[in-house]
């Protein structure tokens, strides 16, 4: 399967058969969305830097309601959480949505705000992939975050809803995440897309990937 960095939380993930899924697509936020086409389209939530479904081509399916589905053959699961650590009182509700594709199991956090607690983490349990919000504010912050992936034990972690050039969202960058971790657990790729096979993912360590946005 292959990952494509969009930009704040928005990915594109395709399946080797061809599915494709945009995750979070964002409005202006300082930067636009670049041109993408999708079969389906997952919302966390309403915000206008995670809604923009009508950015992506291609007629998707929209994904926005707690729920299970199988389209295209990727298995698709939306898992109910709070966008805060009021149990939404303050933010409302987030989705986190767990991918099966190519035989992994990619989790995109969404714009998740909520404590760590075992019962969340044994409704995400397994995932290979983690794609986690770490700039705080509107989100978990990097410590946080740093809990999650020390109780999930992912394979891959790759950081998002960060501050980046041309952000505009008051939130913060990525680096008191990444301090919390040993240099060599942090992998800098210099390109939008990584290719990942199931038999490259090691479960035996946790491994960072910090990648460039798609423009």
């Amino acid at each position: 399967m292959k990952i494509r960095y969009l930009g704040h939380s928005c990915f594109c993930l395709t399946e080797s058969t061809g599915t494709t899924i945009i995750t979070d697509p964002y409005g202006n936020i300082g930067y636009r969305l670049p041109p993408v086409k999708a079969d389906v389209v997952t919302v966390s939530h309403s915000h206008h830097d995670h809604n923009n479904v009508g950015g992506v081509a291609g007629s998707p399916i929209v994904l926005d309601k707690e729920g299970t589905y199988e389209i295209g053959g990727v298995q698709i699961e939306a898992i109910k959480s709070y966008h805060d650590d009021v149990d939404g009182g303050k933010r409302g509700e987030n989705l986190i949505f767990k991918f099966r594709m190519d035989g992994l199991d990619i989790c995109h956090m969404g714009d998740l705000g909520e404590e760590c607690s075992s019962s969340l983490i044994e409704m995400l349990l397994p995932v290979h992939v983690l794609l986690i919000p770490v700039g705080g504010k509107y989100t978990i912050d990097s410590e946080q975050a740093k809990e999650y992936v020390d109780r999930i034990m992912p394979s891959i972690v790759i950081p998002m809803h960060y501050k980046t050039k041309g952000l505009t969202l008051d939130i913060a960058k990525p680096d008191d995440f990444l301090d919390l971790f040993e240099d060599e657990e942090v992998e800098y790729v210099e390109d939008c897309e990584i290719e990942l096979l199931r038999d490259d993912v090691s479960e035996e360590s946790t491994k960072m990937i910090m990648m460039e946005r798609y423009k």
